[in-house]
């Protein structure tokens, strides 16, 4: 049986030889047309959602690339623990400018919630562990630095959780939970 909208509208318009507007609202093809589009609109939502989610750790991700421009060679651990932190700091100007902004008694604005809020986030992930590109070889480096931009290219790359007190635990692809 088909699912997909195209194949169900492509079954239905042969068997009425091309027309399907005129179709009774509660007969059996209306019926499956109109769950193959739900099931088209549910799935587009779904994927909607998952590629928004997963465009956070692709952010990141470019982050530490475009912090590592103009530097060579394997970055030791304080370095990777000092870009964590300054990974963090990146909007803090932003934010600073946006109080700056806002008059005496006003309510904060949306950009100044939407920073407040990624930065607790993030400083909450950082105690337990902020998910980062490993860096600490020059082999991990270099994927990092050929790493096309698109989530799907990150699964070649490694992974390590930086916490706030120094440590370095090793991680892996996708992110889940403190892995």
């Amino acid at each position: 049986m088909a699912r997909a909208l195209s194949k169900v509208h492509k079954q239905i318009s042969k068997k009425r030889n091309g027309k399907t507007n005129n179709l009774h609202e509660n007969s059996r093809d209306a019926k499956r047309l109109r769950a193959a589009g739900a099931r088209e609109e549910k799935l587009n939502k779904m994927m909607d959602a998952a590629v928004k989610q997963n465009q956070v750790y692709v952010i990141r991700v470019a982050w530490f690339k475009s912090a590592l421009e103009g530097s060579v060679g394997a970055v030791s651990d304080e370095e990777l623990h000092l870009l964590t932190q300054s990974f963090i700091d990146r909007e803090d100007e932003q934010l600073a400018e946006a109080q700056q902004q806002r008059r005496p008694g006003r309510p904060p604005s949306k950009l100044e919630e939407q920073i407040k809020l990624r930065k607790d986030s993030e400083e909450r992930e950082f105690r337990g562990g902020l998910w980062v590109p490993e860096l600490r070889t020059q082999e991990s480096r270099s994927k990092l630095e050929r790493w096309n931009g698109e989530w799907d290219g990150l699964n070649t790359l490694e992974f390590v959780r930086v916490v706030r007190n120094g440590e370095i635990k090793p991680s892996s692809f996708p992110p889940k939970g403190l892995s």
